[in-house]
């Protein structure tokens, strides 16, 4: 690429990015050279190839394409005048490896990590189902399910599955057309051929891959045009019998904003739950990570009951979890200090306040009507008698105590009253528990076994 392309080419990101946007980040970019299919930008600082590699890689290397259609990726590093040249900082776009058969060069591809394979997924019950349905799909054999949905939370193993799914079908099958990609960067990828005229470049370039895995698909709820064009790419894949995995944080009926059909045709498949995980696949995880950090932190001993009250204490999310255990080990290798228990509560302090178990409204109604010998539907349903009153004023006073709910929501839960009467409720418990005794013993017998 010339100089002369280089500055055509700023012109058209100018427009794509907005001015505010090409000053800051694009501008202070210079064209370094290229080879070997890489085309490689001078950043004046890391923090700056690395902001623009995630925020704009893929719109640079789409206009790169376009004068350069040999490009497959594009490179930011600080000049080594200013700092050693580093080792491609996460490249805009990273496919999986690339196949002996020509690909598409405006083919979308989004950057696969190298940790996330199956032999590094720890499997437990909660996520068992999950990771045989993808090493099924993974072994490239008959399509048996179409599509595969994987659902659940943060930090479940939902892109680990993705990324161990793409791994597995490139090195199995180096010629299979497997594109991975978000569904923002699908989005961005149709409004952007809408914009250059290029709509059947884009329906022909999806419609010839052979297996298509987007992540995130709620992204596109309420986004009429994206809808129409992924139901009609959908239904093209699944036609040819080509393999399609998709990802949410929702089941397919959940995902408000959804056209109806297109949540019928994500039902049609295999959908599984990664469930929150549980004690024992928590401590499978932390003692998998620690066999690696062994290695790289040799002589740091380990105290008996460090991972067990990790596991026990930080439970909602696996990232945390491994995060905790990364600075637990960074820190006492800093210190020069054995990984106790106490060492990880001053470590941790802040995880661990984080981490705190969060109470529902549902387990709080439910705990309550079994400390007061009352049914669940009495606690919430219309009946004004004190022997359900009372119960369940002490459970909206819990439901605003204990979690972080807002008084219309908690009220919505009680059999849809007001939020004045909630409030009523809230303030006659708290006049209460300061001159019964009986009420103040059973706030606090029910805080503790909600909090256990």
């Amino acid at each position: 690429m010339t100089q002369d392309q280089w500055c055509k080419l700023k012109q058209d990101l100018l427009k794509s990015v907005g001015k505010s946007n090409f000053t800051s980040w694009i501008e202070p970019l210079e064209l370094s050279h290229t080879e070997e299919g890489v085309a490689t930008f001078s950043v004046p600082t890391s923090f700056v190839g690395n902001y623009v590699s995630q925020k704009y890689g893929d719109q640079i290397l789409y206009h790169v394409q376009a004068l350069m259609p040999d490009i497959r990726r594009v490179h930011f590093q600080v000049p080594t005048n200013q700092a050693s040249r580093p080792a491609a900082p996460r490249s805009a776009v990273a496919a999986a490896p690339a196949p002996a058969a020509p690909r598409d060069p405006m083919m979308p591809t989004a950057p696969l990590d190298k940790r996330f394979s199956f032999d590094n997924f720890v499997v437990g019950k909660p996520n068992e189902l999950a990771h045989a349905a993808a090493k099924r799909v993974a072994s490239g054999g008959p399509v048996m399910f179409n599509p595969l949905f994987l659902y659940g939370g943060v930090g479940l193993g939902k892109t680990h599955l993705m990324h161990a799914i793409a791994w597995e079908l490139s090195q199995r099958q180096p010629d299979l057309n497997v594109v991975y990609l978000s569904a923002e960067q699908f989005m961005y990828r149709f409004v952007q051929a809408l914009r250059d005229r290029k709509m059947m470049d884009f329906k022909s370039m999806f419609r010839a891959v052979d297996v298509l895995m987007v992540d995130d698909v709620q992204f596109i709820a309420g986004k009429e045009s994206t809808q129409e064009e992924f139901f009609h790419t959908f239904n093209a894949l699944v036609d040819g019998r080509r393999q399609i995995i998709i990802s949410a944080d929702r089941a397919p009926g959940e995902i408000e904003n959804l056209e109806e059909r297109i949540k019928s045709r994500l039902q049609c498949g295999l959908v599984v739950d990664l469930h929150p995980t549980n004690y024992e696949l928590r401590l499978g995880i932390l003692q998998s990570k620690v066999e690696y950090y062994r290695t790289q932190y040799p002589g740091l001993a380990l105290a008996d009951g460090v991972l067990e009250f990790l596991a026990l204490r930080i439970t909602k999310n696996v990232r945390v979890l491994e995060g905790a255990l990364t600075r637990l080990f960074a820190f006492a290798s800093l210190v020069g200090h054995e990984i106790t228990l106490e060492l990880t509560q001053d470590c941790l302090a802040d995880v661990l306040r984080s981490s705190e178990r969060q109470v529902t409204i549902e387990e709080i109604q439910r705990q309550v009507s079994e400390h007061f010998n009352i049914r669940l539907s009495d606690l919430i349903g219309p009946k004004r008698v004190r022997i359900y009153a009372r119960p369940r004023q002490v459970a909206m006073y819990l439901a605003k105590q204990m979690t972080s709910r807002s008084l219309p929501e908690i009220g919505r839960r009680f059999g849809g009253r007001d939020h004045t009467t909630v409030m009523h409720g809230v303030r006659r418990i708290d006049e209460l528990r300061v001159t019964d005794t009986q009420i103040a013993e059973d706030l606090e017998l029910l805080r503790r076994t909600l909090e256990a």
